[in-house]
């Protein structure tokens, strides 16, 4: 069998004990010879705590695999079958911002919703679009397998403004929920089965089968019965109105409290601004402890502390990725890929959210419709949203920029939206050479 070589951009990331994990899980059906964890300077103890860890995992799996990890993403590149983006341009300190600046005006600050969101795909998207550049060049077979955020926005810059289709984006909220459904039900979650279709963090549950038979009433009932509310680790809890929940007839995804409950979320997250923290605050404490336990020369596995984060079960779910393109196993996993007509109401070219079938030769969206109603309204302005955002982004235009930001629905005003735009652009100009 050919011998595959993973490249791993931001391989300094705190989960990347994860996805070690997930290739050991996996390792009879994928014969990886080599992993290259890449960073940038400024990440560089990060990496090499993180590497030795990758190192005493395989040992302690009995694996022979070359952990390789330095800071030449062009050596990690060359010849890689498969390329993995977890970056964070400007790291946690950006992150910072994106949620406090929004706060000061009275609007929700959030990593990949509002302001925030805006902000971080206008300095993700010039350098995922770098990297395909050396993918194009160094590796041009190679599948890129992105869960950097906006994962929703950097698909649709893709596959709007370049020529790469050797691309696909994984979140891990319709897992989160996924699971989080199977516990309300009482049921293993290999048994059941759910439709998705929507945008990145605006994802909606359509279906829901059990052993293959159809339990719609079953499903939405039980999401609205008492202590049935789905969350993240990065969202809170606030609860859904059980009428609400009924009349929706689907399963919302957590991500819609930004939107349904904007009160009710921005009154608690400037209770915890006045009490000096925001969630990035919390994250960047979380890591440091992440990266003590990494630190310790006993340590040969992930630890459970991971799942804290925001962001766990996305690592293994591209390691599943790749094991399905890779063995053409064609199993249906949840996707940010082109819409190529599988939700009838949203351009044919557009990026979504959907639950597809991923297969040797790329993922294959599975026809959904038309979105419901009562989903349909708020993808399009989304959807119009995440267009004039990456528009804005790849051109560095001042004016494009303005009008996404008034376009997103937790922006209030144009007027506000300016002020917001400008401080944004000069707190982040180190990060933003398009607008420069």
């Amino acid at each position: 069998m050919k011998k595959l070589k993973i490249a791993v951009i931001g391989g300094g990331s705190s989960y990347t004990p994860e996805l070690i994990e997930g290739f050991i899980k996996r390792w009879k059906e994928l014969p990886i010879s080599e992993i290259h964890l890449v960073d940038i300077e400024e990440g560089r103890d990060k990496l090499e705590i993180i590497g030795k860890l990758a190192e005493r995992m395989m040992e302690k799996a009995g694996i022979n695999c070359n952990i390789n990890y330095n800071l030449d993403r062009r050596e990690a590149l060359t010849g890689a079958d498969f390329v993995i983006t977890q970056l964070r341009v400007g790291r946690l300190e950006a992150r910072i911002k994106d949620e406090r600046i929004p706060l000061s005006y009275g609007l929700i600050g959030q990593e990949t919703n509002g302001a925030g969101g805006l902000f971080k795909a206008f300095r993700t998207i010039p350098v995922i679009f770098d990297i395909i550049k050396d993918i194009e060049k160094y590796c041009p077979d190679a599948w890129l397998v992105n869960f950097t955020n906006p994962a929703g926005i950097i698909t649709e810059a893709v596959f709007r403004h370049t020529d790469f289709r050797k691309f696909v984006g994984l979140c891990n909220v319709p897992i989160g929920m996924h699971r989080g459904l199977a516990d309300i039900l009482k049921v293993d979650s290999e048994s059941l089965e759910i439709d998705f279709a929507g945008l990145n963090h605006m994802v909606f549950g359509l279906n829901f089968y059990l052993d293959g038979e159809k339990i719609n009433k079953r499903a939405i009932e039980a999401l609205a019965g008492p202590d049935s509310h789905i969350s993240m680790q990065n969202i809170m809890a606030e609860p859904w109105d059980p009428v609400f929940t009924k009349a929706m007839d689907v399963m919302v995804c957590p991500y819609l409290r930004y939107y349904y409950k904007s009160k009710d979320m921005l009154e608690k997250d400037l209770v915890k601004l006045a009490e000096g923290n925001v969630r990035a605050e919390e994250v960047k404490r979380l890591e440091e402890s992440l990266f003590k336990l990494y630190k310790d020369p006993d340590l040969d596995e992930k630890p459970v502390e991971l799942e804290q984060r925001g962001g766990a079960y996305y690592s293994d779910a591209a390691c599943e990725l790749i094991n399905s393109i890779y063995n053409d196993k064609k199993t249906i996993m949840t996707v940010n890929t082109q819409n190529r007509g599988a939700i009838a109401n949203i351009p044919y070219d557009s990026a979504v959210e959907i639950s597809s079938l991923v297969t040797r030769s790329g993922v294959k969206p599975i026809s959904m419709g038309n979105l419901p109603v009562q989903a349909n309204g708020i993808v399009q302005e989304l959807k119009s949203f995440e267009i004039m955002a990456t528009d804005a982004a790849v051109s560095g235009d001042y004016g494009k920029a303005m009008l996404a930001m008034v376009m997103n629905p937790l922006v209030t005003s144009d007027d506000l939206a300016k002020k917001l735009l400008d401080e944004m652009l000069e707190a982040h100009k180190e990060y933003l050479p398009q607008f420069n």
